[in-house]
């Protein structure tokens, strides 16, 4: 067994990973991203430009692909424990708001039939339902949007500003990866 990390925006990139993964000569791939849910943007995408990737460069072995896994209970459990810690920090200075903070999408993916949307709603009631919380306050909202077209909202920015408003504290969650980066961090 062995591991090999590709990132579709950064490096290591497809091409150079798919190198290394034919000169190790697998009997098997198995592609999982770091998308707990799917969208044509993100998931899909990669998978596109991983199979570019290993064709360009002469890898043809039998690839398994995992393609979303919203309410996967190691995911949601993991996810869950973050959270807690984080309103348990965040209590010594009031009753705190959760701000899940997904990637966002232009709305017109949605209306064509993307999941996303409904894969990161699935997600954070599994993270809820999990907390047992019944009066948590919690929010669903949206990040990195870019250009003319209408976004999912409510937007994070807003939300944040909003949370400033109300004077409560708040916990700041990326529910759409399964790591910290720039993007996350910011």
């Amino acid at each position: 067994f062995e591991c090999f990390i590709s990132m579709r925006y950064w490096t290591p990139m497809a091409a150079e990973v798919a190198k290394k993964v034919k000169a190790f000569n697998p009997d098997q791939i198995v592609l999982a991203p770091l998308y707990p849910q799917f969208s044509s943007t993100t998931t899909a995408s990669s998978f596109r430009s991983w199979d570019q990737a290993a064709l360009n460069a002469g890898l043809d072995k039998p690839t398994a692909r995992i393609c979303c896994y919203p309410e996967e209970s190691g995911f949601v459990s993991a996810l869950t424990k973050s959270v807690r810690a984080g309103i348990e920090k965040a209590a010594a200075t009031g009753t705190p708001r959760v701000l899940f903070s997904a990637h966002g999408l232009p709305e017109k993916f949605v209306e064509a039939g993307d999941p996303y949307q409904n894969q990161v709603e699935r997600t954070v009631a599994a993270v809820v339902a999990e907390l047992g919380d019944e009066k948590l306050d919690y929010r669903i909202c949206y990040q990195s949007r870019v250009g003319k077209l209408v976004w999912l909202g409510p937007y994070t920015d807003a939300e944040i500003i909003l949370a400033g408003s109300d004077r409560v504290p708040l916990v700041v969650v990326p529910v759409a990866f399964v790591s910290e980066h720039s993007e996350t961090l910011v």
